[in-house]
Protein backbone atom coordinates (compact mmCIF):
# COMPACT_ATOMS: atom_id res chain seq x y z
CA UNK A 1 0.00 0.00 0.00
CA UNK A 2 1.76 3.22 -1.02
CA UNK A 3 1.43 6.62 0.54
CA UNK A 4 -1.81 7.45 -0.74
CA UNK A 5 -3.67 4.58 -0.02
CA UNK A 6 -1.83 5.30 3.92
CA UNK A 7 -3.72 8.66 3.39
CA UNK A 8 -7.03 7.41 2.50
CA UNK A 9 -7.05 5.00 5.28
CA UNK A 10 -6.43 7.04 7.83
CA UNK A 11 -8.82 9.68 7.02
CA UNK A 12 -11.63 7.55 6.54
CA UNK A 13 -10.98 6.03 9.71
CA UNK A 14 -10.65 9.78 11.52
CA UNK A 15 -13.93 10.43 10.33
CA UNK A 16 -15.89 7.58 11.47
CA UNK A 17 -16.49 9.15 14.65
CA UNK A 18 -19.98 8.21 14.45
CA UNK A 19 -19.19 4.73 13.37
CA UNK A 20 -16.64 4.25 16.65
CA UNK A 21 -19.60 5.22 19.12
CA UNK A 22 -21.68 2.95 17.32
CA UNK A 23 -19.14 0.12 18.02
CA UNK A 24 -19.68 0.51 21.73
CA UNK A 25 -23.47 -0.07 21.72
CA UNK A 26 -23.69 -2.76 19.06
CA UNK A 27 -20.16 -4.30 18.72
CA UNK A 28 -20.79 -5.60 15.45
CA UNK A 29 -22.46 -3.10 12.79
CA UNK A 30 -23.42 -3.66 9.27
CA UNK A 31 -20.78 -1.99 7.49
CA UNK A 32 -21.06 -0.62 3.84
CA UNK A 33 -19.42 -2.54 1.04
CA UNK A 34 -18.09 1.70 0.03
CA UNK A 35 -15.49 1.11 3.10
CA UNK A 36 -12.05 2.22 1.97
CA UNK A 37 -10.51 -0.66 2.19
CA UNK A 38 -13.63 -2.57 -0.66
CA UNK A 39 -13.18 0.95 -2.78
CA UNK A 40 -9.49 0.55 -2.75
CA UNK A 41 -9.52 -3.16 -3.69
CA UNK A 42 -12.60 -2.45 -5.96
CA UNK A 43 -10.40 0.39 -8.20
CA UNK A 44 -7.22 -0.82 -8.44
CA UNK A 45 -7.19 -4.69 -7.80
CA UNK A 46 -10.52 -6.22 -9.11
CA UNK A 47 -9.81 -4.54 -13.11
CA UNK A 48 -6.72 -6.80 -12.94
CA UNK A 49 -8.63 -10.13 -12.18
CA UNK A 50 -11.39 -9.81 -14.35
CA UNK A 51 -9.33 -11.28 -17.08
CA UNK A 52 -6.96 -13.95 -17.29
CA UNK A 53 -4.62 -12.06 -19.04
CA UNK A 54 -2.76 -9.15 -17.75
CA UNK A 55 -0.81 -8.67 -14.22
CA UNK A 56 0.55 -12.09 -13.50
CA UNK A 57 -1.55 -13.62 -10.54
CA UNK A 58 2.18 -14.70 -8.87
CA UNK A 59 3.58 -11.29 -9.29
CA UNK A 60 0.86 -9.33 -7.56
CA UNK A 61 0.74 -11.61 -4.76
CA UNK A 62 4.09 -10.83 -4.62
CA UNK A 63 4.14 -7.33 -4.16
CA UNK A 64 1.17 -7.52 -1.77
CA UNK A 65 3.46 -9.53 0.70
CA UNK A 66 5.88 -7.49 0.21
CA UNK A 67 4.18 -4.46 1.67
CA UNK A 68 2.27 -6.54 4.32
CA UNK A 69 5.52 -7.87 5.65
CA UNK A 70 7.20 -4.30 5.93
CA UNK A 71 3.76 -3.24 7.67
CA UNK A 72 3.82 -5.73 9.73
CA UNK A 73 7.56 -5.16 11.01
CA UNK A 74 6.33 -1.06 11.61
CA UNK A 75 2.79 -1.80 12.83
CA UNK A 76 4.02 0.30 16.16
CA UNK A 77 4.45 3.50 14.38
CA UNK A 78 1.81 6.15 14.72
CA UNK A 79 1.09 6.52 10.98
CA UNK A 80 0.76 2.39 10.63
CA UNK A 81 -0.86 1.67 13.60
CA UNK A 82 -3.35 4.42 12.59
CA UNK A 83 -4.16 2.89 9.27
CA UNK A 84 -4.50 -0.57 10.33
CA UNK A 85 -6.71 0.52 13.26
CA UNK A 86 -8.98 2.12 9.88
CA UNK A 87 -8.35 -1.58 8.55
CA UNK A 88 -9.68 -3.28 11.42
CA UNK A 89 -12.76 -1.17 12.33
CA UNK A 90 -13.63 -1.24 8.71
CA UNK A 91 -13.24 -5.10 8.69
CA UNK A 92 -13.73 -7.27 11.89
CA UNK A 93 -16.42 -8.02 13.36
CA UNK A 94 -16.91 -8.65 17.01
CA UNK A 95 -19.91 -11.11 18.19
CA UNK A 96 -19.76 -13.66 21.01
CA UNK A 97 -21.85 -15.90 19.24
CA UNK A 98 -19.25 -16.69 16.57
CA UNK A 99 -17.06 -17.90 18.95
CA UNK A 100 -15.31 -21.11 19.75
CA UNK A 101 -12.53 -23.23 22.04
CA UNK A 102 -10.92 -26.02 19.75
CA UNK A 103 -8.18 -28.02 20.71
CA UNK A 104 -7.51 -26.24 23.34
CA UNK A 105 -7.38 -22.78 20.97
CA UNK A 106 -10.13 -19.87 20.84
CA UNK A 107 -11.03 -18.36 18.25
CA UNK A 108 -12.72 -15.27 17.95
CA UNK A 109 -15.08 -16.33 14.48
CA UNK A 110 -14.72 -18.69 12.33
CA UNK A 111 -12.80 -17.85 9.28
CA UNK A 112 -9.39 -18.17 8.35
CA UNK A 113 -7.15 -17.92 5.45
CA UNK A 114 -5.92 -21.10 3.97
CA UNK A 115 -2.06 -21.99 3.66
CA UNK A 116 -0.99 -20.85 0.28
CA UNK A 117 -0.65 -17.26 0.46
CA UNK A 118 1.73 -16.18 3.53
CA UNK A 119 3.84 -19.04 2.14
CA UNK A 120 6.89 -17.52 4.97
CA UNK A 121 4.47 -15.60 7.20
CA UNK A 122 5.64 -12.22 6.90
CA UNK A 123 2.28 -10.77 7.65
CA UNK A 124 1.65 -13.44 10.55
CA UNK A 125 1.00 -9.99 13.00
CA UNK A 126 -1.58 -8.75 10.61
CA UNK A 127 -4.17 -11.15 10.05
CA UNK A 128 -6.56 -10.15 13.13
CA UNK A 129 -6.99 -6.80 11.32
CA UNK A 130 -8.24 -7.81 8.01
CA UNK A 131 -11.22 -9.89 10.22
CA UNK A 132 -9.80 -13.21 10.07
CA UNK A 133 -10.28 -14.90 13.53
CA UNK A 134 -7.28 -17.41 12.13
CA UNK A 135 -4.90 -17.86 9.97
CA UNK A 136 -2.76 -20.60 8.36
CA UNK A 137 1.10 -19.98 7.39
CA UNK A 138 2.72 -21.84 4.44
CA UNK A 139 3.31 -24.39 3.87
CA UNK A 140 6.75 -24.87 4.97
CA UNK A 141 9.69 -27.32 4.22
CA UNK A 142 12.49 -27.96 6.09
CA UNK A 143 14.58 -26.90 3.15
CA UNK A 144 14.37 -23.57 1.50
CA UNK A 145 13.29 -24.61 -2.02
CA UNK A 146 12.42 -22.68 -5.24
CA UNK A 147 9.12 -24.40 -6.16
CA UNK A 148 8.22 -25.53 -9.90
CA UNK A 149 8.93 -23.07 -13.02
CA UNK A 150 7.35 -20.23 -13.97
CA UNK A 151 4.35 -20.04 -15.11
CA UNK A 152 2.93 -21.51 -12.28
CA UNK A 153 -0.21 -19.41 -10.83
CA UNK A 154 -2.77 -18.78 -13.54
CA UNK A 155 -6.46 -17.42 -13.02
CA UNK A 156 -9.33 -18.82 -14.63
CA UNK A 157 -11.54 -15.32 -13.93
CA UNK A 158 -14.96 -15.96 -15.67
CA UNK A 159 -15.09 -19.37 -13.70
CA UNK A 160 -13.57 -17.55 -10.54
CA UNK A 161 -10.85 -20.38 -10.10
CA UNK A 162 -7.17 -20.60 -10.29
CA UNK A 163 -4.81 -23.10 -11.49
CA UNK A 164 -1.60 -23.78 -9.08
CA UNK A 165 1.36 -25.56 -9.64
CA UNK A 166 3.74 -23.77 -6.91
CA UNK A 167 5.66 -26.58 -5.71
CA UNK A 168 6.12 -25.87 -1.69
CA UNK A 169 8.10 -22.78 -2.89
CA UNK A 170 9.11 -20.94 0.33
CA UNK A 171 12.13 -19.67 2.29
CA UNK A 172 12.73 -22.96 4.80
CA UNK A 173 12.14 -23.44 8.33
CA UNK A 174 14.79 -21.55 9.82
CA UNK A 175 14.35 -18.62 7.70
CA UNK A 176 10.63 -18.39 8.61
CA UNK A 177 11.60 -18.77 12.48
CA UNK A 178 13.35 -15.78 12.18
CA UNK A 179 10.78 -14.23 9.71
CA UNK A 180 8.31 -14.89 12.70
CA UNK A 181 10.38 -13.74 15.47
CA UNK A 182 11.20 -10.54 13.76
CA UNK A 183 7.52 -9.51 14.53
CA UNK A 184 7.85 -10.26 18.17
CA UNK A 185 4.28 -11.59 18.14
CA UNK A 186 2.69 -12.67 21.27
CA UNK A 187 2.53 -15.81 22.41
CA UNK A 188 0.59 -19.09 21.25
CA UNK A 189 -2.53 -18.64 22.62
CA UNK A 190 -2.74 -15.14 23.23
CA UNK A 191 -2.75 -14.08 20.01
CA UNK A 192 -5.91 -12.17 18.70
CA UNK A 193 -6.02 -14.63 15.49
CA UNK A 194 -5.06 -18.11 16.18
CA UNK A 195 -1.94 -18.77 14.16
CA UNK A 196 -1.36 -22.32 12.13
CA UNK A 197 1.85 -23.50 10.51
CA UNK A 198 1.06 -25.76 7.46
CA UNK A 199 3.84 -27.77 6.85
CA UNK A 200 5.07 -29.73 4.20
CA UNK A 201 7.69 -32.43 2.84
CA UNK A 202 11.04 -30.80 1.17
CA UNK A 203 11.21 -31.87 -2.38
CA UNK A 204 14.22 -33.75 -2.58
CA UNK A 205 13.29 -35.88 0.78
CA UNK A 206 12.47 -39.70 -0.13
CA UNK A 207 9.26 -40.98 1.01
CA UNK A 208 10.71 -43.21 3.20
CA UNK A 209 12.65 -39.75 5.22
CA UNK A 210 9.77 -37.96 4.72
CA UNK A 211 8.59 -38.01 8.68
CA UNK A 212 12.00 -37.09 9.99
CA UNK A 213 12.17 -34.12 7.59
CA UNK A 214 8.27 -32.88 8.89
CA UNK A 215 9.70 -33.74 12.25
CA UNK A 216 12.87 -31.23 11.89
CA UNK A 217 10.21 -28.25 10.90
CA UNK A 218 7.75 -28.85 13.66
CA UNK A 219 10.30 -29.16 16.20
CA UNK A 220 11.41 -25.90 15.20
CA UNK A 221 8.46 -24.00 14.42
CA UNK A 222 6.01 -25.37 17.17
CA UNK A 223 6.95 -22.98 19.87
CA UNK A 224 5.40 -20.15 17.45
CA UNK A 225 2.50 -22.20 16.36
CA UNK A 226 -0.82 -22.07 18.00
CA UNK A 227 -1.46 -25.71 16.26
CA UNK A 228 0.31 -27.21 13.31
CA UNK A 229 -1.00 -28.94 9.93
CA UNK A 230 0.35 -31.72 8.21
CA UNK A 231 0.28 -31.58 4.11
CA UNK A 232 0.13 -34.35 2.35
CA UNK A 233 -2.38 -33.46 -0.25
CA UNK A 234 -0.28 -30.97 -2.52
CA UNK A 235 -0.50 -32.15 -6.12
CA UNK A 236 2.61 -30.25 -6.60
CA UNK A 237 5.15 -32.54 -4.72
CA UNK A 238 6.47 -35.56 -6.64
CA UNK A 239 4.91 -38.46 -4.99
CA UNK A 240 3.47 -36.11 -1.78
CA UNK A 241 0.09 -38.12 -1.62
CA UNK A 242 1.28 -41.01 -1.32
CA UNK A 243 1.65 -39.93 2.68
CA UNK A 244 -2.04 -39.90 2.69
CA UNK A 245 -2.11 -43.80 2.67
CA UNK A 246 -3.07 -45.16 5.87
CA UNK A 247 -0.10 -46.65 6.78
CA UNK A 248 2.37 -43.84 5.30
CA UNK A 249 0.03 -41.18 7.40
CA UNK A 250 -0.06 -43.50 10.36
CA UNK A 251 4.05 -43.86 10.51
CA UNK A 252 4.02 -40.13 10.04
CA UNK A 253 2.08 -38.89 12.31
CA UNK A 254 2.94 -41.01 15.17
CA UNK A 255 6.62 -39.83 14.42
CA UNK A 256 5.27 -35.74 14.85
CA UNK A 257 3.46 -37.04 17.98
CA UNK A 258 6.49 -38.17 19.85
CA UNK A 259 7.69 -34.73 19.70
CA UNK A 260 8.35 -33.31 23.25
CA UNK A 261 6.71 -29.88 22.44
CA UNK A 262 3.77 -30.90 19.27
CA UNK A 263 0.73 -28.86 19.29
CA UNK A 264 -2.18 -29.52 18.32
CA UNK A 265 -1.62 -31.84 15.19
CA UNK A 266 -4.20 -31.47 11.97
CA UNK A 267 -3.94 -33.54 8.62
CA UNK A 268 -4.84 -31.66 5.27
CA UNK A 269 -6.49 -34.07 2.59
CA UNK A 270 -7.11 -33.80 -1.14
CA UNK A 271 -10.30 -33.54 -2.43
CA UNK A 272 -9.48 -36.45 -5.37
CA UNK A 273 -9.66 -39.40 -2.67
CA UNK A 274 -12.31 -42.60 -3.19
CA UNK A 275 -14.58 -43.08 0.18
CA UNK A 276 -12.59 -45.97 1.45
CA UNK A 277 -9.52 -43.43 1.61
CA UNK A 278 -11.51 -40.60 3.36
CA UNK A 279 -12.87 -43.13 5.72
CA UNK A 280 -9.53 -44.49 6.23
CA UNK A 281 -7.91 -41.24 7.44
CA UNK A 282 -11.14 -40.46 9.64
CA UNK A 283 -10.76 -43.22 11.76
CA UNK A 284 -6.28 -42.55 11.38
CA UNK A 285 -7.53 -38.70 13.35
CA UNK A 286 -9.53 -40.94 15.96
CA UNK A 287 -7.20 -43.84 16.53
CA UNK A 288 -3.77 -41.32 16.38
CA UNK A 289 -5.60 -38.14 18.63
CA UNK A 290 -5.29 -35.95 15.90
CA UNK A 291 -7.10 -32.16 16.18
CA UNK A 292 -9.02 -32.77 13.15
CA UNK A 293 -8.64 -32.73 9.56
CA UNK A 294 -8.88 -29.97 6.84
CA UNK A 295 -10.64 -31.04 3.82
CA UNK A 296 -9.43 -30.28 0.91
CA UNK A 297 -6.69 -29.33 -0.96
CA UNK A 298 -6.27 -28.08 -4.63
CA UNK A 299 -7.86 -30.97 -7.35
CA UNK A 300 -5.88 -32.57 -9.92
CA UNK A 301 -9.77 -33.12 -11.64
CA UNK A 302 -10.36 -30.79 -13.77
CA UNK A 303 -13.94 -30.43 -12.52
CA UNK A 304 -16.03 -30.23 -15.80
CA UNK A 305 -13.15 -28.07 -17.08
CA UNK A 306 -10.66 -29.75 -18.97
CA UNK A 307 -11.53 -28.23 -22.29
CA UNK A 308 -11.02 -25.33 -20.88
CA UNK A 309 -8.20 -23.24 -22.50
CA UNK A 310 -5.95 -21.27 -20.85
CA UNK A 311 -4.52 -18.05 -22.48
CA UNK A 312 -0.63 -18.09 -20.70
CA UNK A 313 0.09 -21.44 -22.50
CA UNK A 314 -2.65 -21.95 -25.21
CA UNK A 315 -3.27 -25.35 -23.78
CA UNK A 316 -6.50 -27.28 -22.44
CA UNK A 317 -6.43 -27.00 -18.55
CA UNK A 318 -6.67 -31.30 -19.09
CA UNK A 319 -3.42 -30.92 -20.37
CA UNK A 320 -1.58 -28.42 -17.74
CA UNK A 321 -0.51 -30.06 -14.87
CA UNK A 322 -1.35 -28.36 -11.14
CA UNK A 323 -4.23 -28.34 -8.82
CA UNK A 324 -7.39 -26.12 -9.36
CA UNK A 325 -9.25 -24.37 -6.67
CA UNK A 326 -11.92 -22.06 -6.53
CA UNK A 327 -15.66 -21.95 -7.02
CA UNK A 328 -15.84 -24.87 -9.25
CA UNK A 329 -14.06 -27.03 -6.25
CA UNK A 330 -17.25 -26.44 -4.04
CA UNK A 331 -19.45 -29.04 -4.49
CA UNK A 332 -16.95 -31.80 -4.14
CA UNK A 333 -15.01 -30.25 -1.66
CA UNK A 334 -19.05 -30.25 0.56
CA UNK A 335 -19.10 -34.10 -0.18
CA UNK A 336 -15.88 -34.77 1.35
CA UNK A 337 -16.25 -33.18 4.33
CA UNK A 338 -20.10 -34.83 4.97
CA UNK A 339 -17.94 -37.91 3.95
CA UNK A 340 -16.00 -37.32 7.59
CA UNK A 341 -18.51 -36.24 9.58
CA UNK A 342 -20.43 -39.19 8.90
CA UNK A 343 -17.34 -41.34 9.67
CA UNK A 344 -15.87 -39.49 12.35
CA UNK A 345 -19.07 -38.00 14.27
CA UNK A 346 -19.43 -34.72 15.67
CA UNK A 347 -16.09 -35.41 17.94
CA UNK A 348 -13.33 -34.41 15.22
CA UNK A 349 -13.27 -31.27 14.48
CA UNK A 350 -13.24 -30.40 10.85
CA UNK A 351 -12.19 -27.58 8.51
CA UNK A 352 -13.83 -26.46 5.31
CA UNK A 353 -11.97 -25.22 2.38
CA UNK A 354 -12.41 -25.39 -1.61
CA UNK A 355 -14.51 -23.20 -3.31
CA UNK A 356 -15.93 -20.62 -0.28
CA UNK A 357 -16.49 -17.14 -1.87
CA UNK A 358 -19.85 -15.91 0.69
CA UNK A 359 -21.41 -16.58 3.64
CA UNK A 360 -24.08 -18.88 1.75
CA UNK A 361 -20.81 -21.14 0.58
CA UNK A 362 -19.33 -20.91 4.71
CA UNK A 363 -23.05 -21.82 6.60
CA UNK A 364 -23.19 -24.53 3.80
CA UNK A 365 -20.08 -25.57 5.09
CA UNK A 366 -20.85 -25.49 8.47
CA UNK A 367 -23.96 -27.18 8.67
CA UNK A 368 -22.36 -29.86 7.05
CA UNK A 369 -20.13 -30.74 9.99
CA UNK A 370 -16.96 -27.89 9.14
CA UNK A 371 -16.62 -26.26 12.90
CA UNK A 372 -13.59 -23.50 10.99
CA UNK A 373 -13.60 -22.33 6.91
CA UNK A 374 -10.93 -21.10 5.03
CA UNK A 375 -10.75 -19.09 2.50
CA UNK A 376 -8.23 -18.14 -0.46
CA UNK A 377 -9.02 -18.20 -4.05
CA UNK A 378 -12.58 -16.24 -3.19
CA UNK A 379 -10.89 -14.07 -0.67
CA UNK A 380 -8.55 -12.50 -3.94
CA UNK A 381 -11.65 -12.47 -6.45
CA UNK A 382 -13.97 -10.86 -3.68
CA UNK A 383 -11.52 -8.91 -1.89
CA UNK A 384 -10.88 -8.08 2.23
CA UNK A 385 -14.39 -7.16 2.36
CA UNK A 386 -14.97 -11.39 1.66
CA UNK A 387 -14.33 -11.94 5.32
CA UNK A 388 -16.89 -9.28 7.05
CA UNK A 389 -19.70 -10.13 4.48
CA UNK A 390 -19.11 -13.83 5.44
CA UNK A 391 -19.46 -13.29 9.39
CA UNK A 392 -22.15 -10.84 9.39
CA UNK A 393 -24.12 -13.58 6.99
CA UNK A 394 -23.36 -16.33 9.98
CA UNK A 395 -24.60 -13.84 12.10
CA UNK A 396 -28.12 -13.39 10.45
CA UNK A 397 -28.72 -17.01 9.43
CA UNK A 398 -27.98 -17.83 13.66
CA UNK A 399 -30.87 -15.58 14.00
CA UNK A 400 -33.19 -16.64 11.32
CA UNK A 401 -32.36 -20.27 13.33
CA UNK A 402 -33.32 -19.26 16.37
CA UNK A 403 -29.52 -20.46 17.50
CA UNK A 404 -27.70 -19.12 20.41
CA UNK A 405 -24.22 -19.87 18.88
CA UNK A 406 -22.10 -21.15 16.12
CA UNK A 407 -21.48 -24.24 17.06
CA UNK A 408 -25.07 -25.18 17.42
CA UNK A 409 -25.13 -25.40 13.40
CA UNK A 410 -22.15 -27.61 12.82
CA UNK A 411 -23.04 -30.83 11.13
CA UNK A 412 -27.36 -29.48 11.94
CA UNK A 413 -27.77 -29.73 8.58
CA UNK A 414 -30.10 -26.13 8.53
CA UNK A 415 -30.58 -25.21 5.23
CA UNK A 416 -29.85 -21.26 3.94
CA UNK A 417 -32.38 -18.92 4.96
CA UNK A 418 -33.46 -15.95 3.00
CA UNK A 419 -34.25 -12.78 4.15
CA UNK A 420 -37.96 -12.82 4.20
Amino acid sequence: MGAGAWTVAREDWGSRSDYRRAMVSDPSPPLPRSGATGGLYRRFVEPLLRTDEGADAEQLSRISLAILGETALRRDWPVVRDALQGLALELQRRDPRLQQTLFGCRFANPVGLAAGFDKNGVAAALWDRFGFGFAELGTVTWEAQPGNPRPRLFRLAAERAALNRMGFNNDGARAVRRILERQKLPPAGQRPAVLGLNLGKSRLTSLQLAPDDYASSLELLAPLADYAVVNVSSPNTPGLRELQEESQLRRLVERLRRLPACPPLLVKIAPDLEDDAIDAIARLAYEEGLAGVIAVNTSQDRLGLGQRRLAATGRLLEEEAGGLSGRPLRQRALEVLRRLRATAGPALPLVGVGGIDGPQAAWERITAGASLVQIYTGWIYEGPILVPEILEGLVQQLERHGLATLAEAVGSGLPWRSAP
